[in-house]
């Protein structure tokens, strides 16, 4: 593989494999293909922008579900290989709207299929997540790759037909697919929605960090870099047609996790204000990733204490950052899913 179209590379995950794929396989070139909706953002690769532009990086404007456009790259570009990050992802956000996660999450990935099947390029990941096989009493072992699919949202149903999709395409035309379902992320550059950047900026703030339900929800936290890292592998060396579960085994609750956070940040556990739980909240993820150890030899290597650590101290001193995303309309957002339950506290 020499050049790789990456679907959604200025969201949170798909930065972080950008630069990965740049800075380990400089003989590679990535086209960037990103719609720079609410959670797609430039500054997420700034300096690989202004560094890499017409040599190893080329950033591109679209929608994937643009078939003419995702066609007109593929042949221009030769591509070798895709890897679909383009995705709505919040489920909050797909209980107001689920239109745009079918647009995206479904025509998109059934587009980038087409394309792909009819121009015989060599192979296809795409990145899933581990909701899309549903929740876990906390007896239940962890989900394997053999799991039945059993979503329980919008989001995440929007991902499983993708993923479906995906396999009706190998099966049916023969196209090198490859799927990859993971639990929770965090790291820097993540949209300050998603849980953990949204506590730790509302503590630096020393704003309420509003629990759902009883917070005793459980996660399967990963360091990002630890994922993207599972992904080059899965890329590089996974077989057709397989899919591969990504884990660090970093099972915890979600009340553990903001007072974790207040902790580290010396900020008072008084903070933690118990809101109304969402509709159809997930009790468990927990994934099995013994699939891509085995057969991958791919390990995690950053400890969640460590790698929370790291994550706070990015917030910390990357407030320009985050201060400008949290300003306009994600203010409109926010109070739409939190003000009521917030009340006057907010």
């Amino acid at each position: 593989m020499r050049n790789l179209l990456i679907t959604g590379g200025c969201g949170f995950i798909g930065s972080h494999f950008v630069r990965l794929v740049l800075c380990e396989r400089p003989h590679y070139r990535v086209i960037n293909l990103d719609l720079l909706t609410y959670a797609g953002n430039l500054e997420n690769l700034a300096a690989e922008r202004r560094t890499r532009e017409n040599l190893a990086y080329r950033f591109v404007l679209g929608d994937v579900a643009d078939a003419s456009l995702v066609a007109r790259l593929i042949e221009e570009e030769n591509v070798d290989a895709v890897v679909n990050f383009a995705a709505e992802t919040h489920v909050d956000r797909s209980l107001l709207d689920s239109a745009p996660f079918l647009h995206t999450n479904v025509e998109g990935t059934r587009v980038l299929l087409e394309t792909v099947s009819s121009r015989g390029v060599e192979r296809f990941l795409q990145v899933s997540t581990d909701e899309v096989y549903g929740s876990l009493t906390l007896s239940e072992p962890s989900f394997t790759e053999e799991s039945p699919l059993k979503s329980n949202s919008p989001y995440a149903a929007s991902k499983a037909a993708a993923d479906l999709l995906v396999r009706a395409y190998q099966r049916s035309y023969g196209v090198q697919t490859l799927v990859t379902r993971c639990g929770n992320n965090y790291g820097p550059y993540q949209f300050p929605e998603k849980f953990l950047p949204l506590f730790i900026t509302n503590a630096l703030d020393d704003r309420s960090l509003p629990l759902y339900g009883d917070g005793q929800q459980i996660r399967d936290w990963i360091h990002v870099e630890d994922h993207t890292r599972a992904l080059l592998n899965v890329l590089e060396q996974g077989s057709p047609g397989e899919i591969y579960n990504i884990s660090a085994s970093g099972e915890k609750t979600n009340l553990q996790m903001a007072e974790w956070i207040l902790q580290l940040l010396e900020k008072p556990q008084e903070l933690i204000c118990f809101v109304k739980d969402r509709p159809g909240h997930d009790r468990r993820y927990a994934v099995n990733a013994s699939k891509i150890r085995r057969e991958l030899g791919w390990q995690p290597i950053i400890g969640l204490e460590t790698g929370l650590r790291s994550t706070i101290d990015w917030y910390r001193r990357e407030r320009g950052w985050w201060e400008r995303i949290k300003s306009g309309e994600y203010r409109k957002y926010y109070s739409q899913i939190y003000g009521e339950r917030l009340g006057s506290q907010q």
